[in-house]
């Protein structure tokens, strides 16, 4: 069984220029442990897909189902953590502080917030800098802290959207490789939102290429590569092969669309 499933997903926005179909027809399947990337041009309407897994948008068509739940209920239960392209930290809260806010809304004791703010921040590789301030950090950290804080309540499923994006290609590299082994030592499962065809080839299990709007799903292929991947695997020739059947199905949705 999935623990994501989208069957015939619509979503319509209704605005004063008339109706826009952001999604049309949508039929995916995401399983346990599964590290999935939505890649497609801007507007194609990858996080509104993710934001409707979430439970943030409402589709206006179809079946949407998360954990056997729908993505309201899902919502409610925590089954999911959600890391928005932006860190989002509060500037007047440590970095403990940022990481520990979704424990105590959810009133966790004290003694287990502070057993679960320090091992998420070890996973993340921020022991140490428990006590610093947003500001006082990296970009790169800043995300890593925002990863820690979407994992402090240990939420099977983490939905990410663009995490990465602005960060510069080096650090960028970095976070990737600490994301694939994260992923390795949690076995979550993970719905990850990108615009880069290498990050989502070095990342994925499977690949969902979108088309633009009204967003459908053009292609979904099932990576080849190994569970370990150090980041040299770029320069191989089965790298090469997905990134340029990505690049082939993002061209062909154009064509589609024109």
């Amino acid at each position: 069984m999935s623990v994501i499933e989208a069957k015939k997903l619509e979503l319509v926005f209704q605005t004063n220029d008339g109706p826009v179909h952001a999604l049309t027809d949508v039929n995916l399947g995401i399983g346990k442990g599964d590290f999935v990337s939505f890649i497609g041009p801007s507007g194609c309407g990858k996080t509104t897909l993710l934001r409707c897994i979430a439970g943030l948008e409402t589709p206006t068509g179809g079946d949407l189902t998360v954990n056997g739940m729908t993505p309201d209920e899902a919502r409610r239960s925590r089954a999911y953590g959600y890391v928005f392209q932006a860190a989002g930290l509060y500037p007047w809260r440590t970095i403990a502080g940022n990481v520990r806010l979704p424990l105590e809304i959810m009133g966790y004791p004290k003694a287990e917030m502070s057993e679960r703010v320090a091992r998420v921040l070890d996973l993340v590789e921020l022991a140490g800098f428990e006590k610093k301030y947003p500001w006082q950090l990296s970009g790169g950290m800043q995300q890593r802290a925002s990863i820690a804080r979407a994992l402090a309540f240990d939420a099977d499923i983490l939905l990410m959207d663009e995490p990465f994006g602005a960060l510069d290609e080096i650090v960028r590299d970095h976070l990737n490789e600490q994301l694939l082994q994260l992923w390795s030592r949690t076995e979550k499962t993970i719905a990850f939102v990108t615009h880069s065809i290498p990050e989502a080839v070095y990342l994925s299990t499977r690949i969902v290429v979108m088309s633009p709007r009204p967003g459908r799903i053009t292609d979904v292929i099932e990576s080849p590569l190994p569970k370990e991947r150090p980041l040299d695997i770029r320069d191989s020739k089965e790298f090469l092969e997905i990134a340029h059947r990505v690049r082939e199905g993002l061209r062909a949705g154009h064509a589609y669309d024109e």
